[in-house]
């Protein structure tokens, strides 16, 4: 018998059990297409970072943390280290250095999250972030010194609902009013709120401690050279303070996304076994409820070989039937998330790339085969009489 009355046997035998086929291919469905969703989240960052993250922020860091490992620095860096950066030899490059007291307000709704970025008044944002424009107000300036003002992305005063005039809880101990939203410019810009270093530093009861210092040079492509001189420095490399270049930031991100792959990728593994579980017991069953059939076939001149193929094919049948649904659910699932994020933070917050697919259907033909050879086994290994015989 050829391919295509095989094919056609192994599709009969699936519509002779629409409900049992149809719950079966949902439940692996629901298993492959959780692993696309999960790995579409950590594709849609890479993208984001790779168009608008990747070249602004500072030259070189400095902090406790390495670039990467945290989402923030936490504020406890001496400020002590602004004043030895600044004193360097004009030989390394270095072109200004601007102190940051950064940190987060979480909140279980994300639209309510903020990023509050404090900066000294004289030099203002341009000195981490060229390039912003004011659609509202204006920008930090050194008159804001010691005022408690801020400056919204544009993205973070829709999300917080405030207008131009309005007033920002920062903490239990402060609050500030906004003399000005940016335009929108970048997923990172359009989400931060600025305000002077003092009154992040006040409100969050930091004293004068700092986040990070950031350093700019005046020629980006030594920002190595510069690196590996400060680590050498006592006051600075010597107090275990780490350096990191903008490459480094994209290396540690990098790694937290894959971090995050690998964890997502454990998860899936599970649903998946499950999934190929519920694909054994359907064709097990299958198996078992056309026994006769199968005797029948070898009784007139079939051999087992073609018993197994049959039952295999069965089972690539009902695994591909689930990929393709698990598929469309991942794309549904993607294109809402999107729709969310572009609605928070403007930026596409997962990726469905043809990578992605086409690892969503070799998973699910391998899923089949694996599935599919113990039942296939069993069904060719039936024995003519006992199978005409069962009733």
């Amino acid at each position: 018998m050829n391919m295509p009355d095989l094919l056609r046997l192994a599709v009969l035998g699936l519509l002779r059990r629409p409900v049992r086929t149809m719950l079966t291919a949902l439940g692996l469905a629901v298993a492959l297409g959780s692993m696309l969703i999960f790995l579409s989240l950590g594709e849609g960052l890479r993208g984001v970072f790779r168009a608008e993250l990747g070249g602004v922020g500072p030259d070189l860091q400095v902090a406790w943390t390495r670039a990467g490992q945290t989402i923030l620095p936490p504020m406890d860096m001496d400020p002590a280290v602004v004043g030895v950066l600044r004193n360097l030899p004009k030989s390394l490059g270095i072109a200004a250095v601007t102190p940051v007291a950064s940190t987060i307000r979480q909140s279980l709704d994300p639209s309510q999250s903020a990023v509050f970025y404090g900066l000294p008044t004289a030099t203002g944002i341009d000195a981490m972030f060229s390039g912003v424009k004011v659609a509202q107000g204006r920008l930090l300036g050194p008159q804001d010194t010691g005022k408690d003002v801020a400056v919204l992305g544009a993205k973070a005063a829709q999300n917080l609902k405030l207008e131009l005039g309005g007033t920002l809880e920062l903490s239990r101990r402060g609050s500030a009013r906004i003399i000005g939203i940016l335009a929108p410019q970048s997923a990172l810009t359009d989400t931060f709120t600025f305000l002077p270093l003092d009154t992040v530093q006040r409100a969050f009861g930091v004293g004068d401690r700092l986040s990070l210092v950031a350093v700019k040079l005046r020629n980006p492509a030594d920002a190595n050279r510069v690196a590996a001189a400060l680590a050498k420095e006592p006051q600075v490399g010597g107090l275990g303070l780490e350096i990191s270049t903008r490459a480094d930031v994209a290396a540690g991100i990098q790694k937290l996304l894959n971090s995050a792959d690998v964890l997502s990728v454990c998860l899936s593994v599970i649903a998946l076994i499950v999934g190929g579980l519920a694909v054994v017991n359907t064709v097990l069953m299958g198996v078992y409820e056309r026994t006769r059939e199968f005797g029948t076939l070898r009784a007139i001149g079939a051999r087992p070989a073609f018993v197994r193929r049959l039952v295999l094919i069965e089972t690539l049948l009902l695994s591909v039937l689930g990929g393709a649904v698990g598929l469309g659910l991942a794309g549904v699932a993607v294109w809402g998330i999107n729709i969310y994020t572009q609605n928070l933070a403007g930026i596409n917050g997962a990726a469905l790339t043809p990578r992605l697919i086409l690892v969503g259907l070799l998973v699910a033909l391998a899923l089949g085969l694996t599935s599919g050879w113990w039942p296939a086994r069993n069904a060719g290994r039936l024995n003519v009489v006992d199978a005409l015989g069962r009733i």
